[in-house]
This record gives structure tokens, sequence and C-alpha cells, in this order.
């Protein structure tokens, strides 16, 4: 909703995800002044906070006094040309990040452990076959096998997941 709303001007100016939280966080400021009429009115209450986020977006960017030419927009999904933020950890891609890691996880659980292992040892640890071989006792052909394997069934698990 909130991608539509701001068009397609705003949305070069203002991420899409600064829009949601800040919606939220007034929503939760003023949490104490909802009131349930039936279902939909929260949906409509959260939307009506929104709508004034964006409102007060758009005002602070057609203000006359800034200068075009200091105004920068940061790189993110919505604005692929922008630049790259210093601080490039925001709280949306912590959570993108931490939910990409919470599927990672769910999908190495889904592996026999041994094919856990050794994805592991060879894709996280970053150790060489020969190496994987050596702590997992077994020859050098049969950990690349195992690996190729272990890899072919993560990736099977990964597009169940529609990653």
């Amino acid at each position: 909703m909130a991608y539509y709303r701001l068009g397609p001007h705003l949305r070069g100016l203002v991420e899409v995800d600064d829009i949601l939280q800040e919606t939220l966080l007034k929503a939760y400021q003023q949490l104490d002044q909802f009131t349930y009429r039936g279902p939909g009115s929260f949906l409509g209450w959260l939307s009506l906070i929104m709508n004034h986020v964006i409102a007060d977006a758009a005002r602070y960017h057609g203000r006359q006094k800034r200068n075009a030419g200091e105004m920068l927009s940061l790189r993110s999904d919505s604005v692929p040309g922008g630049v790259e933020p210093v601080d490039t950890q925001t709280p949306s891609r912590i959570i993108a990040r931490d939910e990409n890691l919470r599927i990672v996880l769910q999908a190495l659980d889904g592996l026999p452990e041994e094919y856990r292992e050794v994805i592991l040892l060879a894709r996280i640890e970053g150790l060489s076959t020969k190496e994987v071989a050596e702590r997992m006792g077994k020859t050098r052909e049969a950990v690349s096998l195992l690996l190729h394997r272990a890899t072919r069934r993560f990736k099977q698990i990964m597009g169940e997941r529609n990653l």
C-alpha cells in the first residue's frame, strides 16, 4: 500500500521501508487513541497514519529551500541507482537478513547430519576437501561426492521454499 501511495516521484526520494517504519512507530506511540470499530478498523487506522507520514514526507521533499544538488537518495530495492549509505544496517535490512538466516538454518536442519556437517566444514568454515576428509575420517573422493550430494539436497530444500 505504501509503495503505491508514494507514487513514482516520491519513491525516488523516500524509502518505502522508512515510511512503513515511521507509520508503525507513530501507531505504537498513539495506540491508546485507537478504537476498535469492527473488522478492518485497525488496518484503516494504520492507513490514515501512513497517509499522514507520506504527506509529511512529500511536504519535506517539496520545500523550495532544499538544494536538490545536496540531496542524495540511498540505494535500495526501490532506488537501485542511489548511493550506498555509510551505515547499511537499517532495521529493515537487519530483519530481512535475520529472516534469510532463519530460512537457511531451517534448510540445514532438514539435512541428514552428515550432509549438514560436510556443508558447514566446506562452505562455512572454508576448509579444503583434504581438510574436510581428515576431519570426517573419509577419503577426499568420498568427501567430494558427499559434498556434491549435500549441496544438491540443500538447493532442493531451498528451492522448495521458493528462494
